[in-house]
């Protein structure tokens, strides 16, 4: 998965994805553990969206993502004086300077690593980086969000100067495929035409608890959506908080 030519449209398309509502249940969620200021990492950041939301929020940012070209927007993107460092970097292997208070990753990044044992080892670094008694904010979708919700529709989706058709496919080997292909007019009022594939997995609460105790992490909750309710069968999305555990420990021993 590129996201090259998605790029140049993605914030575009997501126009409709309430980021400055997840950002405030974010943001509740950071100060209720006492983290209001700090260093914060955020998994897949893409563009920067949700990034320069939290860096408005008062957070020191570090925005990690494994295309060069969305992080080149991102950085487009942003305003004079911005302190964000943007690490063009894979989540699976990423590594940060030292540790931060808090990760977070929204827009379901988790569910393109599509081998379980590389979402354990996410996880581990996670735990790894994050302050004694750090948190983890991590969205993810379920295998029903996939077979249900999703299925083997096709979107399409028009804009003034360009226009998407989204296909699934759902197939047995538990991944599910998403076929991009954009048209974009240019500036001779030509349409260019791009492809991309996108593999996802769906991950069942249950299965992303027992990552995240294998890797260390500990007080794992689950809410459906970015609200306080708890995660039920049909959520789409789920967020999952947890806590760093181990440094304290080691310290105390």
């Amino acid at each position: 998965m590129a996201y090259e030519a998605f790029a140049e449209v993605y914030e575009e398309l997501m126009d409709n994805v309430p980021y400055d509502e997840w950002c405030q249940r974010i943001l509740d969620i950071l100060r209720a553990e006492g983290i209001r200021d700090g260093l914060v990492a955020e998994l897949g950041c893409g563009t920067g969206s949700m990034t320069r939301r939290l860096q408005d929020a008062g957070y020191d940012m570090i925005g990690i993502d494994s295309s060069p070209d969305m992080l080149e927007i991102a950085r487009e993107s942003e305003e004079e004086g911005s302190r964000i460092l943007y690490l063009n970097q894979d989540m699976r292997s990423f590594e940060l300077y030292g540790t931060v208070r808090a990760v977070t990753s929204v827009c379901d990044s988790i569910n393109y690593v599509t081998d379980p044992e590389e979402v354990g080892e996410v996880l581990r670094l996670v735990n790894n980086y994050l302050d004694p008694e750090g948190i983890l904010i991590l969205d993810f979708h379920t295998p029903r969000y996939y077979s249900e919700v999703l299925g083997d529709a096709s979107i399409a989706e028009t804009r003034e100067d360009m226009a998407m058709i989204w296909e699934n496919e759902e197939s047995e080997d538990g991944l599910h495929r998403l076929y991009l292909t954009i048209f974009r007019e240019d500036a001779d009022g030509r349409y260019e035409r791009f492809e991309e594939l996108h593999l996802q997995r769906g991950y069942t609460p249950e299965e992303m608890k027992a990552l995240a105790k294998k890797a260390g992490l500990v007080d794992i909750r689950f809410y459906d959506g970015y609200t306080d309710r708890p995660a039920a069968a049909e959520s789409d999305r789920i967020v999952m908080i947890a806590r760093e555990h181990g440094k304290s420990a080691a310290r105390n021993q």
